[in-house]
């Protein structure tokens, strides 16, 4: 199968040299971009996707601040750390308490829906284009919003998949059924709309029982999460199956009026999102790039008469071009 991973981290690197030397933040002031971008999602004969870590941020996905207190606090009373992020790092004594964190980590960023409806608008802005996702999200909240499975591409894995620590094992394992077992071994009881709540003394466990600990069904080996870090992360049949649908997907479109659309990607790993998308467009006349990104909305100079830069809240963008295409 063609590897669109790979394929698309080539392109990056060609073109980082390229194009970084002059960089613009767009023609054109805000209300006629918007006008611009507008068009192009009504006119454009393919949609590309690329979407990153801000995209989730403008839906609610905040991993400080209240969301993190609401679901976090025991943890961050007794440890002294106050987000996520840091809390998944943390060293901590047992793998019971590890685990108790994980899970609790897990429902709230996979298994929840944001609280912003960010995602569904975009779908319904989408649902009846020819489209492809690129993402390196790992929170499915494009699949939950109701975009085509078949259409996606998380190349940087799932919350919802857990992979065993031997690096022989080569497969991933759906992690849902344990992650709602381990939450309501912490305490946490199940309101009637199906969301985990805190029992009504407050109380819950910072550890899960020693036999909930998961362990790989073939071998018995620890679990640990299917995310990329290193080159141990596992890229399972599922993740080649949309890494060639990608290819292909670019490939079928070559030389087309495409929207490249950039949403909220930052600089963290540009040669997935940013740059091949600065690539493709050079390289076919007929493409169009825009870049909605909160405070880092900008584009090669070698393209900038053909892309779109905004320096906006990708939540509040979408609801206005959605209300107008309604209207």
């Amino acid at each position: 199968m063609p590897n669109g991973y790979l394929e698309t981290i080539e392109q990056g690197i060609r073109v980082a040299g390229a194009l970084s030397r002059h960089m613009s933040l767009g023609k054109g002031t805000e209300e006629e971009r918007i006008l611009r971008l507008r068009e192009e999602l009504q006119q454009a004969d393919a949609l590309v996707i690329g979407a990153g870590a801000g995209l989730s941020t403008s839906a609610g996905f905040s991993y400080s601040g209240d969301r993190f207190d609401q679901w976090f606090g025991d943890f961050a009373d007794k440890y002294g750390f106050q987000d996520m992020y840091a809390g998944g790092f943390y060293p901590y004594s047992s793998k019971e308490e590890f685990w108790a964190y994980w899970a609790r980590y897990i429902y709230v960023n996979r298994y929840l829906d944001p609280p912003r409806p960010v995602y569904r608008d975009l779908y319904q802005l989408l649902k009846d284009k020819d489209y492809f996702v690129i993402t390196t999200n790992v929170d499915h909240c494009f699949q939950k919003a109701g975009f085509d499975k078949e259409r996606l591409f998380y190349t940087q894995g799932d919350y919802g998949l857990f992979q065993s620590v031997n690096p022989a094992i080569r497969r991933t394992y759906d992690n849902r059924d344990w992650i709602m077992e381990a939450m309501e071994a912490q305490g946490y009881v199940r309101g009637e709309d199906g969301i985990f709540q805190l029992p009504k003394d407050g109380r819950v466990s910072m550890a899960i029982p020693e036999d909930l600990l998961p362990v790989c069904p073939d071998d018995g080996s620890d679990f640990t999460m299917n995310l990329r870090s290193d080159d141990s992360f596992v890229e399972d049949q599922g993740w080649h199956r949309a890494s060639a649908a990608y290819a292909e997907f670019l490939a079928g479109h070559q030389g087309q009026h495409v929207l490249f659309l950039e949403l909220g990607v930052g600089s963290n790993t540009p040669v997935i999102v940013k740059y091949p998308f600065w690539q493709m467009t050079l390289e076919n006349d007929q493409a169009v790039y825009a870049c909605v990104n909160y405070g880092q909305a900008f584009c090669p100079g070698g393209i900038e008469e053909r892309s779109i830069c905004l320096d906006i809240d990708i939540g509040r963008l979408l609801a206005e071009i959605k209300k107008e295409v309604e209207g």
